[in-house]
């Protein structure tokens, strides 16, 4: 399936101008639903100003109209030669300079939070170089001090559709059978499968019974007042024993 020339600010316009559901938008400019999401809420493509596809004939009014009347219906593209090849990218991946600077704090995020994959991935993922994936994680890099790690995704330099993907083949090489820990398998989980995990256990917000509890123990301990003993004061004591000796 061919993708619509500027995808990423194709998508921006079509979430500004449109009623389409993030799956539809997804799935024609070739993104995460959860970069959609993110266009929506102003976290992803900042300063990326909308591409308009109908001006640019890759859409029609009417296939607008048709797919926001059924949100499962799809997105056809118009056809148009110069959008051809865009969705395999052949040779290396290109950085541009202004987030070249952001490399090692994506390499050090995947390489924390996901091991499992290869050096060989990683250089797929941020378009950098093996020897300097060695450097981050033998912390040998000439500026690890001011290293963070950072989401590749979050920092624009690759798709999220795009890691989940290496991430599944890395597991499936693996081996499904092979015991983890919790933490191991936590990491390995996609973005997608992970929406659709329950939610874990949580501790209930207030201890009823222990409160009760503790009032029960609390009132028997404490001595029992009368209104005459709280408000009678030395003054008034004084006064009825002169009275008495009168």
């Amino acid at each position: 399936m061919a993708l619509p020339l500027m995808a990423k600010a194709t998508a921006v316009w079509l979430v500004d101008n449109t009623t389409l559901a993030f799956t539809q938008i997804a799935e024609f400019c070739g993104l995460h639903e959860l970069e959609v999401n993110g266009i929506a809420d102003g976290e992803v493509a900042v300063g990326v100003k909308g591409f308009d596809p109908i001006t640019n004939t890759q859409l029609t009014t009417e296939e607008i109209k048709r797919c926001e009347a059924d949100p499962k219906a799809k997105l056809t593209l118009m056809h148009n030669p110069a959008a051809e090849g865009e969705l395999k990218r052949k040779g290396p991946r290109y950085t541009p300079l202004s987030k070249r600077q952001d490399r090692p704090s994506a390499i050090a995020w995947l390489v924390k939070f996901h091991p499992e994959l290869t050096d060989g991935q990683i250089s797929k993922l941020v378009g950098t170089t093996k020897p300097t994936i060695v450097a981050i994680r033998d912390r040998t890099h000439w500026n690890i001090g001011n290293v963070n790690p950072v989401d590749p995704v979050a920092l624009g330099m690759c798709k999220q559709i795009e890691l989940d993907t290496a991430v599944a083949k890395a597991v499936k090489k693996m081996g499904g059978d092979e015991v983890m820990s919790d933490d191991e398998r936590m990491k390995l989980v996609s973005t997608e499968q992970s929406l659709h995990m329950p939610d874990e256990p949580r501790v209930p917000a207030s201890m009823s019974g222990l409160e009760n509890f503790t009032l029960s123990a609390t009132e028997d301990d404490e001595p029992k007042l009368d209104a005459d003993s709280l408000f009678k004061t030395p003054v008034a004591d004084a006064d009825e024993d002169e009275d008495e000796d009168k």
